[in-house]
């Protein structure tokens, strides 16, 4: 063992333990370390900042490899280039990205004609004919240490353009709007605002939300123009913590569609487009466990909905009623079938658009009105992920739609409606001579302790021989939660890990939404244990199988996936030589159990509700990860990555868990940034070295670091 690998090589910060206790359902719990919450505590910043020293000493022997991987990164990226124009209006909207610029630059220029539905091929290195910067966001970033966008619109004529800002990574935006015939700033600025600010389609108006103590976006505003902030109108105000609120325009501009929803259960709100100020009607009333959406769409020359919902249909079912009577009479267009899940419906003039899942990936196929048919829009390679993308135009004559793959860049196409012919617009430029048939994508089985079948992405590059022929390194991904699935995507970062040879893997685990609903069903509430050791047995089908060995296993997980990297530490510690965990929901169980912590009521129909229920308490008490640190454990090496300004997963979890680890000589380390949000830090070059810092991590791990 070298002197790096060595944990007394540096001197590991020891907090002083302060304990509390905690006392719930009959259950005494002493927290040494719960002080770590106090934000503005002084001895809690000096001690993050030791933990980052720390962690700068034990890792110092990487920064060579690191800005290896940062070069690699960066060579292989296209510094200088545009996004595919997106028509609305009169203009072609697209974004630039500059060679040693952090930040995109948003644009316009205009159309050639009204019938110009071809997007122009723009280059780095050709002016574009009457563009106009709209927002450069290096200019807007200057500064500052952190700077996001949450909210960005331009006005259906074209002429005022609102942007919300971010400067302190608490996802608190300011909106401001600018002129954008005479370049000046109007005096309405909106301070506090959610992501989404939008424009009425008259261009009078803008409509946004607010969030609560909790962070739950609760209200929806309604503030026009020249008018005082403190005169604007609130159209709604959801009083209940489990649901969030969030608003829009319909595509048709008929309708402001205002969304009430928690993990299960939705609720929607119709306002008249035109009179905004009139009292919201609801689409169908609430009922607890039944989630629906709604989009407007003119049939037969009446305004009708399109509405998907899981209303006795486990995997939803596609109704049409009258946008006059919603809870009137239901035309089922597609009904309910098992196993293939309907994701979302997008509704245009002529046509609409459904998404579904089936054998564990994502589809898209256009839906007649007049027959009900949806025809599938195919694609060849065995895994693949496909949405639709930016189509703000209510009769476009194409659909703009995002594909890719483990190995083909991400591809955006335009799909001739008419002839089902698909318009290759963009390939993400991967330079450095990146060639797709080099690298090689499968999925393959594993069983589960129960017999559940779970499905295994596997991507790797085939000059180290085909994956399973020989124990290779191997890096091993795991989400499940939320219904939210990891699909197939090319990465350039992920490119630095398969030109040394690792093999990476995804398990897609019970609590996404991989297989359908019942995926997520079996790996929520009281089955949420079902995804820990869905994972710990997909690890074992790869070694069990010769894919890999557990000293050449890391594996990773960010935010709920941090959690599963917790608790497969302790489940199985022996499996992995390393555990990437990000923004990690380690403390699972103190967060749950304070409804004054940001989201905490609106998770637990995601967790259950411990407070209020024992056997929730004592099931969420037995994974915790925190709660369940073992002293008799063999830790595999721990790096764990948070940031001070997290609203979602408070910066405290992965704190504590690295000093309980340490208490059982867990070879654990701790990296807090002190300007960042939920998403880690912003900026593009920023986030290239976040990532090469991790993957040097775990390049050295496994044993391959050059």
């Amino acid at each position: 063992m070298t002197v790096h690998d060595t944990p007394a090589a540096a001197s590991a910060p020891v907090a002083d333990p302060r304990p509390v206790v905690r006392s719930h359902h009959g259950d005494d719990v002493e927290d040494r370390y719960e002080w770590f919450r106090a934000k503005e505590d002084a001895a809690l910043i000096a001690h993050l900042e030791a933990e980052n020293e720390y962690t700068k000493a034990r890792t110092s022997h990487l920064d060579g490899l690191r800005e290896r991987i940062f070069d690699e990164i960066k060579g292989r990226t296209l510094e200088t280039d545009l996004s595919v124009p997106t028509r609305r209006g009169a203009w072609w909207y697209y974004g630039r990205t500059v060679q040693g610029k952090q930040y995109g630059i948003q644009c316009r220029s205009p159309l050639a004609s009204a019938d110009d539905w071809t997007p122009p091929e723009l280059s780095p290195e050709t002016e574009v004919p009457g563009e106009q910067v709209l927002l450069d966001g290096n200019i807007e970033a200057e500064g500052h240490e952190f700077f996001s966008l949450g909210s960005f619109e331009v006005s259906t004529d074209g002429s005022l353009m609102l942007y919300g800002v971010d400067v302190a990574g608490d996802e608190r935006y300011t909106v401001r709007v600018r002129d954008l015939t005479t370049g000046t700033q109007l005096p309405d600025e909106i301070p506090g605002t959610f992501a989404g600010a939008t424009f009425s389609p008259d261009g009078r108006f803008i409509v946004y939300t607010t969030v609560d103590d909790a962070w739950r976006p609760d209200t929806v505003w309604l503030h026009e123009l020249g008018t005082a902030v403190a005169d604007d109108v609130k159209l709604f105000h959801e009083p209940d913590e489990r649901y969030w609120v969030g608003a829009g325009f319909t595509r048709s501009d008929r309708f402001l569609m205002i969304e009430v929803g928690s993990s299960i259960t939705s609720e929607e709100w119709l306002v008249d487009a035109t009179d905004l100020r009139q009292e919201p009607r609801v689409v169908w009333p609430r009922t607890d466990g039944v989630e629906y959406e709604s989009s407007h769409a003119v049939v037969g020359g009446e305004d009708v909905l399109f509405i998907l919902h899981n209303d006795d249909a486990l995997d939803f079912e596609l109704v049409r009623v009258a946008a006059s009577d919603p809870a009137g009479e239901r035309s089922v267009v597609i009904p309910h079938q098992p196993g293939h899940r309907l994701l979302g419906v997008s509704t245009f003039r002529d046509w609409g658009v459904v998404g579904y899942r089936r054998g564990g990936l994502p589809r898209l196929g256009l839906l007649d009105y007049a027959t009900g048919g949806v025809r599938e829009i195919e694609f060849d390679e065995p895994l693949y992920a496909v949405g639709s993308g930016s189509n703000p135009e209510w009769a476009p004559p194409l659909l703009r739609l995002g594909y890719g793959s483990f190995v083909t860049p991400g591809t955006v196409y335009d799909l001739d409606v008419a002839s089902g012919e698909l318009l290759v617009r963009k390939r993400q430029p991967v330079l450095g001579g990146y060639d797709p048939s080099e690298y090689a994508q499968e999925r393959v089985w594993a069983t589960a302790e129960d017999g559940t079948q779970l499905p295994i992405s596997l991507v790797w590059k085939r000059s180290f021989g085909k994956a399973g022929e020989a124990p290779r390194p191997l890096h091993l991904y795991g989400y499940g939660s939320y219904e939210h699935s990891i699909e197939p995507g090319l990465s350039i970062p992920r490119l630095s890990e398969l030109d040394r040879g690792v093999i990476f893997a995804v398990a897609h685990v019970r609590g996404g939404g991989e297989m359908g609903r019942q995926w997520y069903e079996d790996g929520k509430l009281l089955s949420k244990r079902n995804t820990f050791t869905d994972f710990v047995d997909s690890a074992r089908h790869l070694v069990d199988n010769g894919y890999t060995t557990p000293s050449q296993m890391v594996a990773e997980g960010g935010s709920a996936g941090g959690l599963l990297m917790g608790a497969v530490a302790n489940l199985a510690p022996e499996l992995f030589a390393g555990i990437l965990a990000d923004v990690p929901f380690v403390d699972a169980l103190t967060t749950i159990l304070d409804p004054s912590l940001p989201l905490t009521v609106i998770e637990w129909d995601e967790w259950g509700d411990p407070l209020h229920n024992a056997e929730v308490y004592a099931y969420m008490k037995s994974y915790s990860p925190y709660e369940n640190v073992r002293a008799d454990a063999s830790y595999p090496k721990i790096l764990a990555v948070t940031s001070l300004n997290d609203t979602r997963v408070l910066y405290v979890e992965p704190a504590k868990w690295v000093a309980r680890l340490r208490e059982v000589g867990a070879d654990a380390l701790l990296k807090c940034e002190m300007v960042a949000g939920h998403g880690g830090v912003s900026g593009r070059y920023n986030a290239w070295r976040e990532r090469a810092f991790e993957l040097a991590w775990l390049l050295d791990v496994l044993g391959v670091a050059d």
